[in-house]
C-alpha cells in the first residue's frame, strides 16, 4: 500500500529554464532538504549563496563529453528508482552506497526553441536531452516515493504543499507530477521524432507522434455534453492558437475551430497587395472579399450572406482601424481576429464586452509546410498542409472563350477562397468578393444551386431585382463530374468558370460551357477540404 506523505530529505535539480529557480531552492534549503545539481543550474544556485552539491561529487564520475554524460548513473538513477522499504532495494542500496534521492527538479534542453528559431542541423541535435527524459521517467515510474517536477508552473503549488505537511509530498501530489512527466517527455520525443521526419523527407513515418501543452480547459466541446482542452504544439505560424487575446470571454471550442479556418483563409490575401475580409459560420466562409480599405472589403463580404454572417467570426489581413471596428460592431459578432489593432480600434471593441478580439502579430503564410490530422476511431490521419496557390498553377483555357482580364481576376480570387469551403464546394464571385457560397452538400449540383440561392437572397436583402450571380464567376473545388453542375451556375448568370479539370467527362463539360458562351478554365489542382 503507498504511503501517503514522503518527506523530501534530498532534491536533484537540473533545468535549462532558471525561471523561479532560485526562490523555489530556498524554500526546499529552509525545509531542510539536501540540494545536489549540475552544472549551469549547480552555479546559479551557489551564486545565490546556497548550499548546493554537485552531481559529480554524488557519483564520483566527472562530468564529460560536453556535458553529455553526467546523470546516466547509478547512483543518480538508483537513489530515483529505489523502491522505500523494499528489503532488497534497500540492500542493494546499503551495498552501493546510493542514497535516495525524494524530490526531481528537470526541464528539458530547450529543443523546440531551437527548432523554433530555425536553429541548424548540429544545433538542434545538441539540443536533445537524454540524461534529463531518463531521470523523469525513472522518478515518474516510482511515483510512490518520489516527486518529480518538470514545469516552473508546479513550484508554487509544491510550496504551499510543503508548507502544509512540514516538508513532505502527498501521494496524489506526485502522481498528478508523474502523469504531467510522463506527457512531457512524450512530447519532446514527438517534436524530435517530427522534425527527424522532415530532415529526412519522410511524409509517412513508421511511427509518428504528436504532443501538445494545455493552453487551457474548455467549458466544453462542440457540445454542452462534451469535455474539451485546447492544446498547443509549439508551432510558431501566427493564428489562435499563437495570438493574443485582447478583450472578451473565453474562447469556446467551435470559436477556436471556426477562427483558425477564418485566418487560414484570409491568409491566401497578401497584405502588401490588398485588404482583405473574411467571414465564417460553422467553419465554412459566408463572406469573402478584397478591398483598398478593410472597411470596403468588409461591406463587399458582409454583402454576400448578412444573415449568416450573424454571429460569426470575422478575420483581417491588415491591421484593424476605427473605420472597420465600427461597422464589425454593429452586428453580433463572436471574434474578430487580426495581425493587429490600433488603440482606437481596441476602445470601440471594448464596448462589446464579450466580443473577443485577438491579435497575432502576423498572417500565416499560405505556402509554407506544415501538417494536418484528425482522429478516426482507433488511429487518426495526419497530411500536409494544402500549400497549393493559384497564382503558381499552371492555369488552362479550355473553352472557345477566353476569359476578360476581370473575369482572370475574379476567377483566381474564387478559387482561393473555394479551397477553404467544405467540399463539395462552388463559390461564385465578383468584383474580389464573393456572392454565393455552397458548402457541404452531397452533390456538386446541390451546391451550385445553394450557392445560385444565396446570391438571390443576398440580392433581395440589399434591395435588388438582379441576382448577384449575375455575371459572376464561378469557382468549383473539384472538377463537375457531369454538366448539370455547372448549366445550374449558368442558369444563375455566370460567364466564366474555373475547375480542376480531370473528369471522365470533361469534354461533355467544355461542350456544355461552350453552348452556354462560358470562359473556363482548369487548374489541374483539387481543393477538396472535408
Amino acid at each position: 500500500m503507498p504511503v501517503d506523505l514522503r518527506h523530501v530529505a534530498r532534491a536533484l535539480i537540473s533545468v535549462s529554464d532558471k525561471t523561479g529557480l532560485v526562490e523555489f531552492a530556498r524554500v526546499l534549503a529552509t525545509h531542510g532538504v539536501e540540494l545536489v545539481s549540475t552544472g549551469g543550474t549547480r552555479k546559479a544556485l551557489a551564486e545565490a549563496g546556497l548550499a548546493v552539491r554537485d552531481v559529480a561529487d554524488l557519483t564520483q564520475f566527472p562530468e564529460m563529453m560536453d556535458g553529455r554524460l553526467k546523470t546516466l548513473h547509478p547512483k543518480v538513477h538508483g537513489g530515483l528508482l529505489a523502491i522505500r522499504e523494499n528489503p532488497e532495494h534497500e540492500a542493494a542500496m546499503l551495498a552501493h552506497d546510493i542514497r535516495p534521492i525524494d524530490l526531481l527538479v528537470v526541464n528539458l534542453y530547450p529543443f523546440e526553441a531551437a527548432l523554433a528559431k530555425g536553429a541548424p542541423f548540429e544545433e538542434c541535435v545538441e539540443n536533445i536531452d537524454i540524461g534529463g527524459p531518463a531521470m523523469i521517467r525513472a522518478a515518474s515510474k516510482n511515483h510512490d516515493d518520489v516527486a518529480v517536477v518538470v514545469d516552473p508552473d508546479d513550484y508554487a503549488a509544491l510550496i504551499e504543499e510543503l508548507a502544509a505537511t512540514n516538508g513532505a509530498t502527498r501521494l496524489a501530489t506526485r502522481r498528478r507530477l508523474a502523469q504531467k512527466a510522463f506527457a512531457r517527455t512524450a512530447a519532446y520525443d514527438a517534436a524530435i521524432s517530427n522534425w527527424l521526419a522532415h530532415q529526412l523527407g519522410e511524409a509517412s513515418p513508421p511511427l509518428r507522434a504528436f504532443g501538445g501543452r494545455l493552453a487551457e480547459p474548455m467549458r466544453y466541446g462542440e457540445n454542452p455534453h462534451q469535455s474539451a482542452g485546447f492544446y498547443l504544439t509549439g508551432e510558431k505560424r501566427p493564428g489562435v492558437a499563437t495570438a493574443r487575446q485582447i478583450q472578451g470571454k473565453q474562447l469556446s471550442y467551435n470559436n477556436v475551430n471556426d477562427t483558425d479556418a477564418a485566418f487560414e483563409c484570409v491568409a491566401e490575401f497578401d497584405p502588401a497587395r490588398t485588404a482583405a475580409v473574411v467571414i465564417v459560420k460553422h467553419a465554412n466562409p459566408c463572406g469573402v472579399a478584397e478591398g483598398a480599405t478593410l472597411v470596403e472589403a468588409y461591406a463587399k463580404a458582409l454583402r454576400c450572406d448578412p444573415m449568416s454572417a450573424f454571429g460569426g467570426i470575422v478575420a483581417l489581413n491588415r491591421k484593424l482601424d476605427a473605420e472597420a471596428a465600427r461597422e464589425i460592431v454593429k452586428i453580433f459578432t463572436e471574434v474578430i481576429i487580426a495581425p493587429d489593432a490600433d488603440e482606437e480600434s481596441i476602445a470601440i471593441i471594448g464596448a462589446k464586452k464579450n466580443l473577443r478580439l485577438l491579435l497575432t502579430g502576423g498572417v500565416p503564410d499560405a505556402r509554407a509546410a506544415g501538417l494536418t490530422f484528425r482522429s478516426v476511431s482507433g488511429g487518426f490521419l495526419a497530411q500536409s498542409r494544402d500549400r497549393a496557390v493559384v497564382d503558381e498553377m499552371n492555369l488552362q483555357v479550355v473553352t472557345k472563350r477566353q476569359p476578360t482580364a476581370e473575369e482572370l481576376a475574379d476567377l483566381k480570387f474564387a478559387f482561393r477562397v473555394v479551397k477553404h469551403v467544405k467540399s463539395n464546394a462552388i463559390v461564385y464571385a465578383k468584383g474580389a468578393a464573393t456572392v454565393g457560397i455552397g458548402a457541404g452538400q452531397m452533390s456538386r449540383v446541390d451546391s451550385s444551386r445553394t450557392a445560385a440561392h444565396k446570391a438571390q437572397e443576398a440580392a433581395r436583402v440589399a434591395g435588388l431585382t438582379t441576382s448577384l450571380a449575375k455575371g459572376a464567376v464561378v469557382a468549383s473545388d473539384a472538377f463537375f463530374p457531369f454538366a448539370d453542375g455547372l448549366l445550374a451556375a449558368a442558369e444563375a448568370g455566370v460567364t466564366a468558370v474555373i475547375q480542376p479539370g480531370g473528369s471522365m467527362n470533361d469534354k461533355d463539360v467544355i461542350a456544355a460551357a461552350d453552348a452556354q458562351g462560358l470562359a473556363m478554365v482548369f487548374t489541374g489542382v483539387r481543393h477538396f477540404r472535408h
